[in-house]
C-alpha cells in the first residue's frame, strides 16, 4: 500500500469516526420542555408539562395522559352517565343495587373510606346528600347573585342522617358496590383529582409535571436535574405566599377562594365541615406536600 494510499485510508476511517460520534452524541441530545393546557377535565384547568426529544413525540404522550386522565374524569363524574361505564354517578342512581365497577372506582372508594376513617369523619366522600344541597344553592346563587341564600339548616340536618360508609358495602374481590341507603349519595371531589393524577402519573416517565386545579405531581426532576417550582398561591391576590422545590411527589392545595358564592356580604366555599355542615372556616387554605397525590388530596380537604 502507498504511502498516499494510507493517508486516504486513515482520512476515511477518521471521517467515518467523526460520523459515528456525531450519531452517538444526537442519541444524547438534551429533550425540549413542552407543556399542554386542557380545559375540560374534573371541571378545572390541567396542564401538563415535561420533556421530550421532539414534539411529535410529546403530542403523542400527551394524548395518552389526556384519555387516561379523561377516563378517571368520566369514571369518577358525579353528574353525568357515560355509556357503557358505570360511574359514580351510575352507582348513586341505584341504590340498594350491587352494581359491577372498574377496578380504579373500587380502589378510590376504599381510599376515601380510609380517609373518612384518618380524618375522623372530617374527609368524608359519603357526604353527597349533603355537598349536593349546597351545590345547588351554590350554583343559584352564582347564576342569580341578588336572590343567593343559605341552605336550609334542616335539609342540611335531615341529609346528613345519611352519611358515612357504613351504608356502602365494597366488595375488593368481586368489585361491586352497593349503596344500602337509598337516600345516601357518594360525592369523591375530596379525592377524585389527586388520585387520578398519581395513577396517571406513576406510569410516566421522569421529567413530567402534571397540574390538575390544585392538585400538583412531579414524576421527577427537570431535565437538568434541578427541581420543579410550586407556587402556593396568596388567597387574597395574584401573588404567591411561598414556592416549594419539588422533585418527585405531590404538592396538594385546597381554599376557599376560588370555588365560592356569596349570600349577604359573605362568601361561602366549597369545603363542608361535617359537623357544622357549613364551610369550614378555621383556614383560608392549607397545602399538603407528600409523595403520593391521591393521599394528599384527602389530608388538604
Amino acid at each position: 500500500m502507498t504511502k498516499l494510499l494510507k493517508l486516504r485510508t486513515r482520512a476515511w476511517l477518521l471521517v467515518v469516526l467523526v460520523l459515528f460520534s456525531a450519531i452517538l452524541t444526537g442519541c444524547g441530545a438534551k429533550k425540549t420542555k413542552y407543556s399542554a393546557t386542557f380545559m375540560d377535565l374534573f371541571d378545572t384547568v390541567t396542564v401538563v408539562t415535561g420533556y421530550a426529544g421532539s414534539e411529535e413525540a410529546f403530542q403523542k404522550e400527551k394524548e395518552k395522559i389526556y384519555d387516561e386522565l379523561k377516563r378517571y374524569h368520566q369514571l369518577y363524574d358525579i353528574y353525568n352517565e357515560y355509556e357503557g361505564m358505570t360511574n359514580i354517578c351510575t352507582i348513586n342512581a341505584h341504590p340498594g343495587e350491587t352494581l359491577e365497577a372498574d377496578r380504579a372506582i373500587i380502589d378510590l372508594l376504599l381510599l376515601a373510606k380510609e380517609a373518612e376513617e384518618f380524618s375522623g369523619g372530617k374527609t368524608d366522600a359519603s357526604m353527597g346528600s349533603v355537598l349536593s344541597i349546597w351545590h345547588k344553592v351554590r350554583e343559584a346563587g352564582i347564576e342569580n347573585p341578588e336572590k343567593a341564600v343559605l341552605p336550609e339548616e334542616e335539609a342540611l340536618r335531615e341529609a346528613a342522617e345519611h352519611t358515612g360508609f357504613d351504608k356502602v358495602e365494597i366488595d375488593a374481590e368481586a368489585l361491586t358496590v352497593r349503596i344500602t341507603d337509598p337516600e345516601t349519595r357518594l360525592d369523591v371531589g375530596s379525592v377524585a383529582k389527586g388520585y387520578a393524577v398519581q395513577k396517571v402519573g406513576e406510569k410516566l416517565d421522569s421529567g413530567y409535571l402534571i397540574t390538575v386545579g390544585g392538585n400538583v405531581y412531579a414524576t421527577g426532576p427537570k431535565e437538568d436535574g434541578s427541581a420543579w417550582v410550586v407556587g402556593i398561591q396568596d388567597p387574597d391576590g395574584p401573588g404567591y405566599l411561598h414556592k416549594i422545590a419539588l422533585n418527585k411527589g405531590a404538592v396538594v392545595t385546597s381554599g376557599d377562594y376560588q370555588r365560592y358564592y356569596t349570600v349577604n356580604g359573605k362568601n361561602y366555599h366549597h369545603i363542608i365541615d361535617p359537623d357544622t355542615l357549613y364551610p369550614a372556616e378555621l383556614w383560608r387554605a392549607v397545602t399538603v406536600v407528600v409523595s403520593d397525590s391521591g393521599l394528599a388530596d384527602a389530608l388538604s380537604t
